[in-house]
């Protein structure tokens, strides 16, 4: 990976806030695979091969207007991953209960301490849906569940389960950055009851969770609902973040569809975590 080119862009967003989250999410649908947020709004990377310069063009946020969105692009031959990250990650405490930090960091008076190195993984706590996503774990019992964590990035949400009593754990990420990246963490947290598997839906064959967490984005999340509860144990629970305030309905009404009964949600900065029961 480290001869692979990159296009850098570096974007300096006003307000930041909620421009920079939706920035960040609609790169992410286009190709782009690291993000790691600054001061002045984000640096993006992605791989030479997937850059042309139409991609932006997609980006509904940089041309709608409603923010004020400068950036500069440039090729790079080679990232220090690591070093990227660490100049902008801080550690970050939920609800006063969860911390989420590096090595580096100092342990913070935490019932829940985790400790990650995301690289190019998403999934630091930063994120307002990975923020969220931790929140419904603190609130729900996870004593012996048996958890699926979809779309785990850098694997914090499956983490979490574990150090909340939950087990057996699988944790599925169709990015082999991902993959590799959850199971250093995995091992970076003394965790015993979680196994990574890099793939997508067609893994969960025949398996059954009490509970199945879900941070991934809109239209992946409506293609797989059906899958999500088809494997969901009577009474199970099903949490969904990825998606915006205005696309709650359409993610309820597919619930519905699955015999999914819409329990309560979170919001943050226009992002929604929701929660469902299977009937």
């Amino acid at each position: 990976m480290s001869n692979t080119k990159y296009i850098g862009c570096y974007f300096k967003v006003s307000p930041q806030m909620p421009a920079t989250e939706i920035l960040i999410a609609e790169l992410g649908y286009v190709g782009f695979e690291s993000f790691v947020e600054t001061e002045e709004g984000v640096n993006a990377f992605i791989q030479s091969g997937e850059w042309n310069k139409e991609i932006l063009e997609e980006i509904y946020v940089l041309n709608s207007g409603e923010f004020e969105i400068q950036y500069t692009i440039e090729e790079i031959e080679q990232i220090n991953w690591n070093k990227e990250w660490e100049k902008n990650f801080n550690p970050i405490i939920v609800d006063d209960i969860c911390s989420v930090r590096a090595p580096f960091h100092e342990k913070p008076n935490a019932t829940y301490d985790i400790v990650i190195e995301p690289k190019m993984s998403f999934g630091t706590g930063h994120h307002e849906t990975t923020h969220m996503m931790i929140q419904h774990i603190l609130k729900n019992e996870m004593s012996n569940k048996k958890v699926l964590d979809m779309g785990c990035g850098t694997g914090v949400l499956a983490i979490l389960s574990e150090m909340r009593g939950a087990g057996p754990i699988d944790a599925i990420d169709i990015d082999n950055w991902c993959y590799i990246n959850t199971v250093e963490n995995i091992e970076r947290n003394n965790c015993t009851t979680i196994t990574a598997h890099e793939g997508d839906v067609s893994l969960l064959s025949e398996k059954k969770y009490d509970i199945i967490i879900a941070n991934i984005n809109r239209n992946i999340l409506l293609q797989d609902i059906k899958y999500y509860a088809a494997s969901l144990n009577p009474n199970g629970k099903l949490f969904l973040s990825g998606f915006y305030k205005e696309d709650l309905e359409m993610i309820t009404e597919e619930c519905m569809n699955n015999n999914l009964i819409y329990n309560n949600n979170i919001d943050r900065n226009n992002w929604i975590a929701a929660s469902y029961d299977l009937k």
